[in-house]
């Protein structure tokens, strides 16, 4: 088995591209969700639940696929699950009704969701301490930059054809991404151990890292802030589109000011950690991410849904993630090189089932205006107050 070493730029290169998967699926597909209203003769909440079908998938496969990595590989792990994730974009293009379709985001969200675990455990693999946190920052960059063109190209696709098209851009990155990673993805693990994918290592890795609170704080920090962020993209389309009548391609364009910010954040903190350590970042970045947070509750109180109205606060939520992230995801693996496919899966699972829980309580709540102003707001709070008993505590 080949464990060749790699450099920053490969690891970040091919970390970009496999975290990149979750969502660029995600925002290629939000320019659609008013059109499959309409499309199907469905319901609002019939298209939002494909959204929490997607969420459930990633969230959930995640606990699977990354200890697999640990198990067999990281390079199997990948292969495999992408290929289900082609799979799943094939039943979407090709879905009858909308029960089809959520069935078929189910499964691309569990093939997507090697993307998260791996990318990370790749890095863990290769680096650690301020070095790690370095390359977290320029995935994080990088990554930003596919969910900016996605919803544009999204639109293009349905204003040229239909919302299928978008199914087909997925068909193709998955296609591209499989053999990106046949192709330039050495072996990076370096004593798999096929014992790890047994429920008896599944149970004794994830009760491990469950109980160590150098995993547990950064990991609920980072699952509330990232989970609200994701969960915008279940308020955005109707805020923007059904509510202050953007076209779905001005929606797609629109976009680039929630990740322009975020990447403006990440070169923020790339020239900040040549000076500062990344910990001293977080709960600057924490405060900051509340304060968008409650601008995001006045600005519904204060003024009808509009796109300056509606994306100012959304740009300062992003902006202030950029800062957070790099510390949060390699303290949380820091400690854990024999287990980091797991450590990145359970990492990633609170990510995404923070997502979920936060996509069902805006389908609950059934107002995007209301659950604009509610949900962000609260899980961000928690998310600062934890950091404040962390800082306590040491």
């Amino acid at each position: 088995m080949q464990h060749a070493p790699m450099t920053e730029r490969h690891v970040a290169a091919i970390g970009s591209l496999l975290i990149a998967l979750g969502p660029v699926s995600l925002a290629l597909y939000t320019p659609a969700m008013p059109e499959l209203v309409t499309d199907f003769a469905t319901t609002y909440p019939a298209v939002k639940a494909t959204l929490a079908a997607y969420f459930a998938g990633f969230a959930l496969a995640q606990l699977i696929c990354g200890p697999l990595s640990d198990a067999y590989g990281r390079r199997p792990a990948a292969l495999a699950f992408l290929a289900l994730y082609a799979i799943g974009s094939v039943g979407a293009m090709l879905a009858p009704s909308i029960h089809a379709l959520t069935v078929a985001r189910l499964v691309q969200g569990i093939g997507a969701a090697v993307g998260i675990s791996v990318a990370r455990a790749i890095v863990r693999d290769n680096f650690t301490g301020e070095q790690s946190a370095r390359v977290m920052n320029t995935i994080g960059i990088f990554l930003a930059i596919g969910p900016a063109i996605a919803p544009t190209l999204g639109s293009l696709a349905m204003l040229a054809f239909d919302w299928r098209a978008i199914f087909l851009l997925m068909v193709g990155y998955g296609g591209a991404l499989l053999v990106a990673v046949y192709r330039f993805l050495p072996e990076t693990n370096r004593a798999p151990d096929p014992a790890r994918a047994s429920p008896t290592g599944l149970a004794r890795a994830y009760v491990a890292l469950g109980g160590d609170r150098r995993f547990l704080f950064p990991a609920l920090m980072m699952g509330l802030v990232l989970g609200g962020f994701y969960a915008l993209s279940s308020m955005l389309p109707f805020l923007l589109i059904d509510i202050a009548g953007l076209s779905p391609q001005a929606f797609g364009f629109g976009m680039l000011a929630q990740t322009g910010a975020y990447i403006v954040g990440g070169i923020v903190t790339k020239a900040l950690l040549r000076h500062i350590p990344a910990r001293r970042l977080v709960l600057p970045g924490l405060g900051l991410a509340t304060a968008g947070a409650l601008a995001m509750t006045a600005s519904i109180a204060l003024f009808p849904p509009s796109y300056p109205s509606v994306m100012a606060p959304v740009a300062v939520f992003a902006f202030a993630l950029a800062l957070l992230t790099p510390d949060l995801t390699t303290r949380a693996m820091a400690a854990f090189p024999e287990k980091a496919g797991a450590a990145a899966a359970l990492l990633g699972f609170a990510q995404m089932g923070s997502g979920f829980v936060d996509s069902g309580a805006v389908a609950l709540i059934g107002s995007p205006p209301l659950a604009f102003a509610t949900v962000i707001p609260a899980v961000t709070l928690a998310a600062l107050l934890l950091g404040l008993a962390e800082r306590e505590r040491d």
